[in-house]
């Protein structure tokens, strides 16, 4: 994996921690990787699906 560095606001890092505390994610990383990967599948993943999808008819 790669290191990539991000600035959160204050209050989305306490609500990460929120999430670690009530033991739903091992940690920050964790929820983070999930949601990019949500918001890759739905955005860019899905996409290319489609598209292919289309092209084949």
């Amino acid at each position: 994996m790669r290191l990539v560095t991000v600035h959160l606001p204050a209050k989305w890092v306490e609500e990460l921690d929120r999430l670690v505390a009530e033991g739903r994610y091992p940690n920050r990383s964790e929820i983070i990787r999930v949601a990019i990967r949500d918001f890759l599948r739905s955005e860019v993943w899905n996409t290319r699906r489609l598209e292919k999808r289309r092209d084949e008819f």
